[in-house]
């Protein structure tokens, strides 16, 4: 069993380290490690498969989960651990990310809505089971999902470092979409990114509308939602809860 973990942000070591030298002990390296985070699943379940610790920042979990997908596929292992988490446990990243004006004023993250002015944070852990089919439906397991096909990339050079690119988001739809032989009519529903920010959700509706708009019923419209108007943006956590 492999064991896949998306987490980006470290606000535990900062609050250890600021609590004083005298707080620092051996188990403040063991306790603050992103790859320990993997690495404490592993050993304290006893699996040996791959174990890793992924920062793509707001990514990371989906990230987790397609190396995940390619482990199995590879035949690496025959089961996977894979999702994210996020804990805000000190003010620091939320003080920056107000002075950035990025995150909502009003504390309500208001999703493809006009009045969307920035997201807001919160914190959470979330983990999927994955097998290959055929290996689930050989156990007799409770199948909730099949994930047909999955794919990353990059925005590269963009209007800036935290700007999405509309083009690569295209690219990299139509990539998931080759990948699990899917046409982009088929597709009813799409959880998205959505973070409820003047300048990402519209690139990401064009995005959507050029990728899986190709073809489509003027009947059979595609529907698009994002959790996080429900209960925020999980960073490193958003995919999975997602």
């Amino acid at each position: 069993t492999g064991v896949f973990v998306g987490a980006c942000n470290g606000d535990y070591y900062q609050m250890v380290l600021q609590s004083g030298d005298e707080n620092l002990e051996m188990y403040t390296a063991t306790g603050s490690a992103h790859s320990v985070i993997s690495g404490r699943i592993s050993y304290l379940l006893g699996l040996q498969g791959p174990s890793l610790t992924v920062d793509t920042a707001c990514s990371s979990s989906l990230v987790a989960i397609h190396l995940a997908c390619q482990s199995l596929r590879s035949g690496e292992c025959r089961m996977a651990l894979a999702g994210g988490v996020n804990a805000i446990l000190a003010p620091d990243t939320t003080v920056v990310l107000s002075k950035a004006k990025m995150m909502a004023p009003d504390g309500r993250c208001k999703a493809f809505d006009a009045r969307a002015d920035g997201f807001v944070r919160s914190e959470g852990c979330g983990v999927v089971v994955l097998k290959r089919l055929a290996d689930a439906e050989a156990d007799g397991d409770q199948i909730l999902a099949v994930v047909r096909g999955t794919a990353i990339n990059q925005d590269g050079r963009s209007n800036g470092l935290t700007a999405p690119n509309g083009p690569s988001q295209v690219a990299v739809l139509r990539a998931a979409l080759d990948d699990a032989g899917v046409q982009p009519a088929a597709v009813g529903y799409v959880e998205t990114h959505g973070t409820g920010t003047s300048l990402g959700d519209p690139i990401e509706v064009q995005a959507l509308a050029e990728a899986l708009g190709t073809d489509r019923p003027a009947e059979r419209p595609l529907l698009i939602g994002s959790v996080k108007t429900n209960i925020g943006h999980l960073e490193s956590a958003a995919g999975v809860a997602g």
